[in-house]
């Protein structure tokens, strides 16, 4: 382990020896101190673990000078350090942390729920976290919060909701048009609209989220806003839940699904998707069209067949049109992208001392 600078040494010791006096003006200066030395440094963190129990006890006090500096220096201390986000938690942190959510303090409220998103993280702490009874807080949070607030508590709900028993509580609380609020606001390129979809494909996962998402004016346009505008990760989120939604029950979903102008996105996503968003569009597109199923499995249809049978049941010249000149525009960049491809091959498979047959080997042991 790499040796601590002498001063930083001599910090760490003397803030926590500060931390054990019964002297409150010493005990919040070291706290203070903590989270100066724990912003950017790994190594201090692990060194001030001594400092967890103290600070939670500070959480505890009856004392509100006590608790923004014993929480802003928790919340550092857990950064990126899992042993330090368990200890944390072993504690007794929630219970506090929890109560300053319904704080009048403004900042206690934000700090507070930084410190739930950032325990979260730990798969450990999940399903604590979710017993506590801070998951109808964080969604109250989502209506009520500060945007910083609104921002963390979609992510802090969004990492919790990887644990089953989590998800069943948010459904519970009803928050869904909350999301759906955050992300019709938000850029739709941004992390905050990530982290919104990747939570909403996790609660269409259940009829409850399905009929909340529905019955939310503008919910699902707003997720066809990420599949066409999204990062790769927001668009594979996106084109989940509608597909999640569709393969529920094709017949309840589809035309909500098509009224906002999907197949345009799903298109691009097909030739210009992840991995995993273009089989997702091109199983949607499959489910969107009037009959599905028609043709035997043995024949399988092309793109272009199942976007002319979609398009020829949506009403209207100009938007039939528009889905058209996206295929045609999908296909032409398909074909400059293997033409592309296929010249990167002939560069580097063609030099004259080296015959071709080897050129695959040689390349990849480079």
């Amino acid at each position: 382990m790499e040796e601590a600078p002498p001063a930083e040494a001599v910090a760490v010791r003397r803030a926590l020896e500060l931390l054990q006096l019964n002297d409150p003006v010493l005990r919040v200066q070291a706290a203070k101190d903590i989270r100066r030395l724990t912003k950017t440094s790994h190594r201090c963190r692990r060194q001030l673990r001594q400092a967890v129990s103290p600070l939670v006890s500070m959480l505890r006090v009856d004392s509100p000078e006590f608790h923004e500096p014993a929480l802003l220096a928790l919340l550092n201390l857990a950064v990126q350090d899992e042993k330090n986000k368990i200890s944390i938690v072993e504690a007794g942190a929630l219970e506090p942390i929890t109560s300053f959510l319904e704080s009048e303090n403004p900042n206690l409220r934000e700090y507070a729920t930084a410190s739930l998103l950032t325990l979260s993280v730990s798969p450990t702490n999940k399903p604590i976290i979710g017993a506590s009874g801070a998951i109808p807080l964080l969604v109250n949070t989502l209506k009520d919060g500060s945007p910083q607030a609104k921002v963390d508590a979609v992510t802090a709900l969004s990492n919790l909701s990887t644990h089953p028993e989590n998800l069943s509580i948010i459904l519970e609380t009803n928050a869904t048009p909350f999301i759906v609020s955050l992300l019709k606001t938000c850029r739709k390129s941004s992390k905050l609209a990530e982290k919104c979809c990747a939570l909403i494909e996790s609660l269409v996962g259940y009829e409850e989220g399905r009929i909340s998402l529905t019955s939310e004016e503008g919910g699902v346009l707003a997720v066809v806003e990420v599949l066409e505008n999204g990062t790769p990760q927001s668009r594979e989120h996106a084109v989940g839940a509608l597909l999640r939604m569709c393969e529920s029950d094709r017949c309840k979903y589809r035309e909500p699904i098509l009224r906002e102008g999907v197949i345009p996105g799903l298109l691009e996503l097909t030739v210009q998707g992840t991995s995993k968003s273009q089989p997702k569009a091109r199983t949607l597109l499959q489910l969107l069209r009037e009959s599905p199923y028609s043709r035997a499995e043995a024949e399988p249809d092309t793109l272009q067949n199942i976007v002319c049978d979609i398009i020829s049941q949506i009403d209207g010249d100009d938007q039939s049109g528009k889905a058209k000149k996206m295929l045609a525009e999908m296909v032409q960049v398909s074909m400059e992208q293997s033409l592309r491809h296929l010249q990167q091959r002939a560069l580097v498979c063609t030099p004259s001392d080296m015959p071709i047959t080897t050129c695959a080997s040689e390349v990849s042991s480079k």
